[in-house]
């Protein structure tokens, strides 16, 4: 038989009954010569996926992994719609303010607002960071006095997000650092660090790293103090990333937002505990007047006249109105609701483990996202770490649980960081404590990798 019979022959084989890349590497370095049918390219990615962990078990992420069929039809069905069009779809452009008018209800502020919808957190930081920095000019400029030398005032606690804002953008970042047992910030750290240079300070509602907030009533309580006795009107951005749609659920008396003076901007992540996928976020500010009006941009090429504040431009609608659709479908009722629930099984995972007698659980009697920061107690068998039950944990069961040591000065502290989601049953959280019980006697049988670096560092080699 010819080689080309044999071809042709092989060919007909793979339609019929697979396709090529069961037996030939994926293309990967050269753009492709040729295309593929609709069902190989669907089965080429399909492979590759499976590969890769499942979001359910990944309580290392933040980010929403579920949605209802309702809410994945209304995403799948706009995904064509480009957001920034305003002139071509005015309805997203409202269902985007509405979200911003519901948000600035929900964070109690006094009056008419503003803000936008954002690509998460980290543009809505850059945003607010930076509209922070043109209004000091403004209030400097008014006064007369110079602009060098700007400084933004946070924790170590904060994402990293606030770093690569003062590296852009020429901000000198005064970062409190923590200590060991003591991972937010308050008031007696912040003063220090405040001068008239100072653009704002930050205060982070829901760090990732134990999930808990700085003492934002205290720094404000400082801030307005300031503003009365020496003249320095320093103001306060919350990074609400995470926080900001657990706290008016979980502890709506607990003062934070714009209840307090200082407060003039809060960023939150819409596809975080806002209960929608990747990547949605918003801005709202107190009031109109604390958007720099310099940062805002005017544009017609699109058919009107449209005001932009913005670092992305073309964007799908679809989490947009992914988002109003949640705030709609379960109203006050139901955040609270599935933040309760969340918060009940983040509280039994705790009691489960603390009850094991392995491990140390890291203020879960205070005001805290739905997650459980732990750590192995300090009698426990020194032949293995945090990383080491995190890793084991991972290859036994699939379970993603990071382990990671704290921001200075509490770098020697590592823990393990457990988010409890939405879909985590009981169940689930009851198999999760048995699956670490389990892994952690397999490291009591074999010892980790801290035993390994231990050993390697007694006999002087290394890695």
């Amino acid at each position: 038989m010819s080689r080309e019979m044999t071809t042709t022959a092989d060919d007909r084989a793979t339609a019929l009954f697979g396709n090529r890349f069961l037996t030939e590497a994926a293309p990967s370095t050269h753009f492709p010569d040729s295309g593929m049918t609709p069902l190989d390219s669907l089965r080429l990615v399909a492979e590759d996926l499976a590969m890769e962990g499942d979001p359910q078990r990944n309580l290392a992420t933040f980010v929403t992994t579920w949605m209802e069929p309702e809410a994945q039809r209304i995403i799948a069905e706009n995904l064509h719609r480009n957001f920034i069009d305003h002139a071509e779809y005015p309805i997203s452009a409202e269902i985007e303010q509405r979200c911003v008018r519901m948000l600035a209800d929900l964070f109690n502020a006094p009056g008419e607002t503003t803000g936008c919808r954002t690509q998460g957190s980290s543009e809505a930081i850059m945003l607010g960071a930076l509209s922070l920095k043109w209004k000091w000019r403004e209030r400097r400029t008014a006064a007369g006095k110079s602009l060098d030398q700007p400084n933004l005032v946070f924790g170590g606690d904060v994402h990293v997000v606030w770093e690569k804002f003062c590296r852009y953008f020429d901000v000198e970042p005064r970062i409190v650092p923590l200590a060991e047992n003591k991972y937010t910030i308050g008031p007696d750290d912040v003063r220090p660090h405040l001068d008239e240079n100072t653009i704002g300070v930050v205060g982070v509602l829901g760090t990732t790293f134990t999930g808990h907030m700085d003492d934002i009533r205290g720094i404000n309580d400082l801030l307005v103090a300031l503003k009365a006795d020496g003249g320095l009107d320093i103001p306060m951005h919350v990074d609400g990333a995470s926080g900001g749609f657990v706290w008016p659920f979980l502890y709506p008396d607990s003062a934070w937002d714009f209840r307090l003076e200082q407060v003039r901007s809060i960023n939150v992540s819409g596809h975080k505990y806002g209960l929608v996928y990747p990547g949605i976020g918003w801005l709202v500010f107190r009031e109109k007047s604390d958007l720099a009006e310099d940062l805002v941009f005017y544009e017609n090429y699109l058919g009107k006249t449209d005001a932009t504040f913005t670092l992305n431009f073309s964007t799908g609608a679809s989490m947009v109105l992914a988002q109003y659709y949640m705030f709609v479908r379960l109203g006050r009722e139901g955040y609270t609701y599935v933040m309760r629930q969340m918060q009940q099984n983040a509280k039994a995972l705790a009691d489960n483990l603390r009850a094991s007698g392995r491990f140390e659980v890291i203020g879960d009697d205070q005001e805290q996202l739905p997650l459980v920061a732990f750590r192995l107690k300090a009698d426990h068998d020194v032949s293995y770490d945090e990383s080491d039950v995190a890793w084991q944990l991972s290859a036994e069961r699939g379970w993603m649980v990071p382990a990671y040591t704290l921001p200075p000065d509490a770098q020697d502290v590592k823990i393990l960081r457990a988010l409890v989601k939405e879909t985590m049953s009981r169940e689930q959280v009851d198999r999760l404590t048995q699956d670490i019980e389990d892994a952690c006697q397999t490291l009591d049988q074999k010892g980790g990798a801290a035993q390994v670096e231990r050993e390697q560092v007694k006999q002087g080699s290394g890695y």
